[in-house]
């Protein structure tokens, strides 16, 4: 066994000492200091050293004198006495120099450590009723900035991100990115979202929401699970649910994280929206418009809200009760949800209305009880069939299988969809499986698609809708993005010059190349996960909208359409929105807004009035269009 020395006794309790941080040191320093000055008086009262001037010095007062010494070494220029009485002072001053020099030194390097402490962002957050957004991807700006517009009529909103991130980072990119906080808060932490002692950081046992992200991993969905897991099974968890809204990437991840969520979670599956907003806008000229301005908190918005007056009406007397909101929809008082009730549904105790208005405190009864509508002004048009329609797909993804499948759930029997690409490897199998497709009929070309040669050598003049699909299985960000970036310049280009008229649906998956593509008209729409920020954000307000969406987007359910607005009422004479909204009930349909063909600018949105107000005047020509929404 080896023997252990005394100095190395003594060095292993010092290295314990100083371990111990600066509190301890302080410690330390003011017993030494104590010692100094008690020891030092104590000796120069039993040595007789405490003559001064011929004066005795008591104990109390030399005390005081050594303490004053050991702070300030300019109180010794005052002694006068013999020499071994002011060598003593001479000590206790140097001591009291050595003593000070090291607490400065202590001080200052603990204050250092405190500040790269807080920069590294571990404290706890003391907060309630905040949102907490856990992981960092692109999208934290666009739900940041939508939760900012959201909360701008509340008086006090703290917004905390936990993410494996450097703080400085992400407040830097936060400051760059979201330029006006308004009255929110951000506050970012540094740690895994994962991991149960980081999570506490965030205080999400006090949170009102909780946004999990997907990280820009190779396996983000195993993140966004296991941070899930954190969240529900923490041992410290509060008692009544938790708001959580997360996005999941693959599929086949769905059902485990429905497992782990439970009803606490909604889940937003980012292909399948994308797929389907894709479909959906590449077919409705304006519709992306129409989806931005619900999506976003800039404009008018989808909200719950109660109106103890309508009991016992009806939902087709409710549609017209409002001139600034349009209802579509209503919760009934059981928790069911629906867009587009039946009209003849009368309103109980507990029901509430689903309307789109411009904030929740707008939503207000008009009162208005002549309604000034013009009988003689509504069409009574037949709908006229579906005609079959030419999709091209460039490009191709994961998402393609899923687009091409809710393609055939729109359009009308004989229908084509041309997918032009490099080698796709399951080829065969998928022209086996799309063979069966009731109304649309699907082939396949080899080719770049960022090759100009490839693009002129298609027939363009015979499809009316184009989709761009990014190589995002193959490529990197940017370079998938530069491909997707090439082939839309030479369709806009093709569209100028050759004067095709098809609607271009693209995808971008970095937000900042979307902004570089720039949207010139409102048929050409770049889709890409901003769409899945907005609407975390607006889930996060209010956990029941995903269901609304979800019926929005889903073939089956009610969907938003632009039909033309001949079909409805006359065209080239005024009148006011209340005729509109009578002649769309008259079909079973509710009306959301209309479209004005000569307002085709961006800086007009492209001509796209969502929930205008239905007592102003408005005259319709011809190829403009209204904005329905129908169960077909």
């Amino acid at each position: 066994m080896r023997k252990i020395t005394l100095s190395q006794r003594w060095r292993y309790h010092f290295d314990n000492i100083m371990s111990r941080g600066p509190i301890a040191l302080i410690g330390w320093l003011f017993i030494l200091s104590v010692l100094l000055v008690v020891v030092v008086a104590v000796v120069m009262v039993l040595t007789g050293l405490n003559v001064q001037a011929g004066e005795n010095i008591n104990f109390g007062a030399l005390v005081w004198r050594n303490v004053m010494r050991t702070m300030d070494a300019g109180t010794m220029g005052a002694d006068s006495g013999n020499p071994w009485f002011l060598f003593t002072m001479f000590a206790v001053t140097l001591g009291g120099v050595f003593i000070v020099s090291i607490l400065i030194g202590v001080l200052t390097s603990g204050i250092e450590g405190k500040l790269d402490s807080l920069r590294k962002g571990r404290s706890f957050v003391v907060e309630n009723n905040h949102i907490v957004i856990l992981n960092w991807s692109s999208q934290v700006f666009a739900v940041v900035s939508e939760l900012i517009i959201a909360s701008a009529n509340q008086a006090r909103t703290v917004i905390v991100i936990l993410a494996e991130k450097d703080k400085v980072e992400m407040e830097d990119e936060l400051q760059t990115k979201v330029t006006n906080l308004g009255r929110a808060r951000v506050v970012c932490r540094s740690g895994s979202p994962a991991d149960l002692s980081d999570l506490e950081i965030v205080n999400p046992h006090n949170a009102r929401a909780i946004i999990i992200l997907a990280p820009e991993s190779d396996d983000p969905d195993a993140q966004v699970i296991k941070t899930m897991l954190a969240l529900t099974n923490n041992p410290n968890r509060r008692a009544t649910p938790y708001h959580i809204v997360s996005e999941i990437h693959d599929p086949k991840n769905m059902e485990v994280a429905r497992m782990v969520g439970k009803a606490e979670a909604e889940l937003i599956l980012v292909g399948d929206l994308i797929a389907r907003i894709t479909v959906q806008t590449c077919r409705q000229s304006g519709l992306s418009v129409v989806y931005t301005e619900l999506l976003d908190f800039g404009g008018d918005e989808i909200y719950f809200h109660a109106e103890p007056q309508l009991v016992g009406k009806t939902f087709r007397e409710v549609l017209s009760a409002y001139d600034t909101s349009s209802v579509i929809g209503l919760r009934y008082s059981d928790g069911r949800i629906q867009l587009l009730p039946p009209f003849e549904y009368t309103l109980v105790a507990g029901d509430k209305i689903i309307a789109v208005s411009a904030d929740d405190d707008t939503i207000r009864l008009s009162g208005i009880t002549d309604l000034q509508v013009q009988p003689k002004a509504i069409s009574t048009a037949k709908p006229r069939p579906a005609t079959p329609e030419q999709t091209l797909i460039l490009g191709w993804n994961e998402r393609a299988m899923t687009i091409i499948t809710e393609l055939n759930n729109y359009v009308a029997a004989g229908s084509t969809v041309t997918v032009v690409a490099e080698p796709i490897s399951n080829r065969a199998e998928l022209e086996l499986e799309y063979a069966g497709f009731e109304n649309q009929t699907v082939s396949f070309i080899e080719g770049d698609i960022a090759d100009r040669t490839t693009l002129d050598s298609l027939p363009m003049q015979i499809y009316q809708h184009v989709i761009v699909l990014s190589y995002s299985d193959d490529l990197e960000i940017q370079q998938a993005d530069s491909r997707t970036l090439i082939t839309l310049l030479h369709l806009r280009d093709m569209v100028e010059k050759k004067a095709h008229t098809f609607s271009i649906v693209s995808e971008m998956l970095d937000v900042r190349n979307r902004e570089l593509a720039e949207v010139t008209q409102a048929d050409d729409f770049i889709v890409s996960d901003k769409l899945v920020g907005l609407m975390l954000s607006q889930v996060a307000e209010n956990k029941e909208l995903a269901r609304v969406f979800a019926d929005l987007f889903d073939a089956a359910g009610s969907e938003i359409y632009l039909k033309p607005a001949r079909d409805y009422v006359a065209l080239d004479q005024p009148l006011n929105f209340y005729t509109v909204l009578e002649a769309a009930a008259r079909r079973g349909e509710i009306v959301l807004g209309y479209r004005l063909k000569s307002e085709s600018s961006a800086d007009q949105k492209y001509g796209v009035h969502v929930n205008p107000a239905k007592i102003q005047p408005v005259t319709f020509s011809a190829g403009d269009r209204i904005i329905i929404l129908a169960n077909e």
